[in-house]
């Protein structure tokens, strides 16, 4: 698999930058793949060639490679990859950027003789390929688009999801938000919703903000009022994790109205802080897999 090491800075100031252009634009593209209309069948997170899902920063970089370049398919590979199964990327071809962030641990030697472990972060890039770049696949990387199942069954799918989670959901009023000090979820009544999808999506918004609970991942971005800084990462934060959540569990909503608010908001924080985009999507991936721990059996990817 080809890698490099690449500048830490350049990356995050390319993706951010890209996102930054985006909402510039008024639009989140996190929620892109919900109104572009480029697949047939159900939105799922960006997968590997062995069909493992892409997290965090990755998603969104595919995501958008996806809604830019037209691409149906939702399955990534190497060049490598594809050789070692008889494929080929086409001449002319350019691949799409993913990163690898993790730590290795160097020994050093103190003034005073004692060996001491360091930890040094690093990060790599990686050049993929949509599966719609390479030609000699076997049958199963091009599978056809599997339609849409009635809503009904989706909506059912997803509420023994939220269900398994422990949460405790009370509905009233026309707001939806999460209380941290009563530890609850409040919504509007499910017929105030546009649709059950929407509804199922808020729930999934909120039960983001649900996780930060100090008894659970203990997020705290350090908000001191509405609006803030921290109010914004964590809104940020909220808004990926529901988003993944979204495409894992098969929901399909309109963004909502109320969210548009939060763009100004967010740029200040990506402007003012090239790491955010990725420390936000990192904190939603962690929240994605704590509520997936609490399903007995956790959902299978999607096929794309």
């Amino acid at each position: 698999m080809t890698t490099s090491t690449i500048d830490r800075k350049d990356v995050y100031t390319r993706v951010t930058e890209r996102i930054i252009a985006d909402l510039e634009q008024g639009i989140r593209p996190w929620l892109k793949p919900w109104n572009a209309g480029n697949t047939e069948g159900r939105i799922t997170r960006p997968l590997r060639h062995n069909g493992t899902p892409y997290q965090g920063i990755n998603i969104l970089l595919l995501w958008g490679e996806t809604l830019a370049k037209g691409y149906a398919a939702n399955t990534w590979m190497t060049y490598k990859q594809a050789e070692t199964i008889g494929a080929q990327v086409r001449k002319g071809e350019h691949g799409s950027l993913v990163v690898f962030a993790d730590r290795f641990t160097k020994t050093e030697t103190a003034d005073n003789g004692e060996a001491i472990e360091r930890e040094i972060p690093f990060m790599k890039a990686y050049t993929v390929f949509n599966v719609e770049q390479i030609d000699g696949l076997p049958a199963r990387y091009q599978p056809t688009p599997e339609a849409k199942g009635q809503p009904l069954q989706l909506i059912e799918n997803t509420e023994r999801f939220f269900d398994a989670t422990g949460a405790t959901f009370r509905h009233g009023g026309n707001r939806a938000f999460y209380a941290p000090a009563a530890d609850i979820i409040q919504l509007p009544a499910p017929e105030a919703f546009k649709d059950a999808e929407s509804y199922a999506a808020t729930k999934a918004h909120e039960l983001t903000h649900w996780t930060k609970h100090p008894s659970r991942l203990d997020r705290d971005f350090g908000r001191q009022r509405f609006g803030d800084e921290g109010y914004a990462r964590e809104e940020l934060v909220a808004e990926l994790g529901a988003a993944f959540l979204c495409a894992d569990l098969g929901i399909t909503p309109e963004p909502r109205d109320d969210h548009a608010a939060y763009i100004g908001p967010w740029l200040k924080v990506l402007q003012n802080d090239k790491r955010a985009i990725f420390q936000a999507a990192a904190h939603a991936q962690r929240a994605l897999d704590y509520l997936h721990g609490f399903q007995s059996v956790q959902a299978e990817p999607m096929a794309a």
